[in-house]
């Protein structure tokens, strides 16, 4: 059984920074596209950035992009999303997930295994 595991999250004042983890526990981790979302209470859950399988390509939303940095271990099996500069509307459970696709993608159903979840909270 495929498990990834969040952790980082925490409450923040705007302007701060965090970085969340991802490990997972899959042998071919490295050779996934990999991703981070959000879901904000009421909301739907959104596309926050995704990482080739490389590691050499990148794509952000528009709402973090020049902010937050997604980057990934593969000696460690790990992703990673720094996040800089937050703001109150960054509030949300972020997730990660991988994906077969190994170019990554901005579409969550595309992606196969996902994370619990963790908790970000920026204060104004």
């Amino acid at each position: 059984q495929v498990q990834l595991v969040e952790s980082g999250g925490g409450l923040v004042q705007a302007g701060g920074s965090l970085r969340l983890s991802c490990v997972a526990s899959l042998r071919t981790f490295s050779t996934y596209g990999k991703g981070w979302f959000r879901q904000a209470p009421g909301k739907e859950r959104e596309f926050v950035a995704t990482i080739n399988w490389s590691g050499s390509s990148t794509f952000y939303a528009d709402s973090v992009k020049g902010r937050f940095t997604i980057s990934r271990d593969k000696d460690k099996n790990t992703v990673y999303l720094q996040m800089n500069k937050l703001k109150p509307e960054d509030t949300a459970v972020y997730y990660c997930a991988i994906t077969a696709l190994a170019s990554g993608s901005i579409g969550k159903k595309d992606y196969d295994y996902w994370g619990q979840g963790t908790q970000v909270t920026v204060s104004s």
